[in-house]
């Protein structure tokens, strides 16, 4: 007599797993890289920026003020990268600073945005809910920012950099310059940083509206 064919069994646990997903970090740094690549391939060309025979000194206040503003809409994102180099100097020359700014932002980035919401938060045997984390990891930057020298050597990096892209703004003549009229109104000089800023903020939205 012939054996009844041996029905296949599936692993309820098997067939119920859902494929591994792109984690959200990943899908972060993708988009603030796509967002970088884009600003830089909107650059000017350096020798315009450092054209000597274009330096002229401004007859008026009025006149330097129409300069630096057409010269923030030219070079928006020669502007931002030098910003960013005199930030990332500044830095690099205060290693401890750039030290307790990376930890920081690591701790933001691993133990609240990027977090699976159904791990909790575990240090030295205490359970931490999402908003004890939130609260605390708030506390600890308003305390970095505003009671340590990282909060001035921010503001002040950021302070020369703005004053020497406003000094070379009022002394380049815009006139050699193609300015497009059609622009539309909000391509400014932090244009790019805003858009690198809404792509982060899309990509880090659905973790932490997991939390809320």
């Amino acid at each position: 007599m012939a054996s009844a064919p041996t029905i296949p069994i599936s692993n309820p646990s098997q067939s119920s797993q859902a494929p591994i997903a792109t984690p959200a970090f990943r899908l972060f740094i993708s988009r603030i890289s796509s967002s970088i690549r884009h600003g830089f391939s909107q650059r000017r060309p350096w020798y315009e920026l450092v054209d000597r025979s274009a330096m002229t000194r401004p007859e008026s206040l009025t006149e330097a003020y129409s300069r630096i503003r057409k010269n923030l809409g030219y070079f928006r994102v020669n502007y931002l990268t030098f910003l960013a180099l005199v930030l990332a100097l500044s830095l690099l020359s205060h290693p401890i600073s750039l030290f307790v700014l990376l930890s920081l932002l690591g701790a933001w980035t691993f133990l609240y945005l990027f977090r699976q919401s159904d791990q909790p938060l575990v240090i030295l045997g205490r359970t931490f809910s999402d908003r004890e984390t939130l609260l605390g990891l708030s506390l600890l930057t308003i305390i970095v920012v505003f009671l340590t020298t990282v909060g001035s050597l921010l503001i002040s990096a950021l302070m020369v950099g703005f004053a020497i892209v406003c000094a070379h703004g009022a002394f380049r003549v815009p006139e050699d310059l193609f300015l497009d009229d059609q622009e539309p109104a909000n391509a400014g000089f932090l244009s790019f940083l805003g858009g690198a800023a809404s792509s982060a903020a899309a990509a880090a939205a659905p973790a932490v509206a997991a939390r809320v």
